[in-house]
């Protein structure tokens, strides 16, 4: 096999959380044209159904909240009906609230760990389990610069970011003797649809550019590649590991 035969996803199926916009969507796409099957999934069922006919036809999704236990193993029993197995799972959901820590009740600390970390952990094992009849899998996680990183009135995100970073680490620790590997991506300043008020803000712009070493904000496209090299037979001996994409913004002083 060549080092580019490597690369292709011809074969596969995979699960992208929140793949209905923004990074999600671009790493779906990026594995589409590797020649993977690909489920995206997320709330909103007209707008997910938009997206994978966008996709093209070989997307489909799955409409249901994560955080929703019993929907969410209904979700993984349809696929698994469908398809019969689910070769890469990307952990991309979440959810962010920019605010101080004394700002929040309990009730929304609570909601907001269930969504970013929680959930995903159920999710990762339900997968992971079905992955080890095969003895192969990818399991990719989404965390953040601020999974290492942290800045005032942004309390819960980082932490939950922390948790998956350390959850990719036990799940490669924990799977990898069932030939299955777990890695994640820790993206720096994207300019995604979510994003956009802040990748247009000339404070920000200012910001990336003193702070960044390529002095821009990432385009979402430029996320594809990375999450494609973990998914694939190149990365077969790469687990427990963070590959930072943001540019050098982690490594500048």
């Amino acid at each position: 096999m060549s080092v580019l035969d490597r690369f292709s996803l011809q074969g596969r199926v995979a699960l992208v959380t929140g793949g209905r916009k923004g990074l999600g969507y671009e790493i779906a796409r990026g594995f589409i044209d590797a020649g993977a099957q690909v489920i995206i999934t997320g709330r909103d069922g007209p707008k997910l159904a938009a997206a994978s006919k966008a996709l093209g036809p070989f997307a489909e999704y799955a409409a249901f909240d994560i955080a929703d236990a019993p929907a969410r193993r209904a979700a993984i029993k349809d696929i698994y009906s469908r398809h019969g197995k689910i070769d890469i799972l990307v952990n991309n959901v979440g959810a962010r609230d920019r605010r101080s820590l004394g700002e929040f009740t309990d009730e929304e600390i609570a909601t907001l760990l269930n969504t970013d970390l929680l959930a995903t952990i159920s999710l990762s094992r339900d997968v992971a389990e079905r992955m080890k009849a095969a003895g192969d899998g990818r399991l990719i996680f989404l965390t953040s610069l601020l999974g290492t990183l942290a800045m005032p009135g942004d309390t819960i995100y980082p932490v939950a970011k922390q948790g998956l970073a350390g959850l990719c680490r036990a799940l490669a620790v924990e799977y990898g003797p069932h030939g299955i590997t777990s890695n994640a991506i820790a993206p720096g300043m994207f300019a995604t649809e979510t994003n956009a008020h802040l990748a247009s803000d000339p404070n920000m712009l200012a910001f990336a550019a003193g702070r960044v070493p390529l002095g821009r904000w990432g385009r979402p496209e430029e996320i594809a590649g990375a999450a494609l090299f973990l998914a694939s037979d190149a990365a077969s001996f790469v687990n427990g590991q963070t590959l930072t994409v943001d540019g050098g913004h982690s490594v500048r002083m």
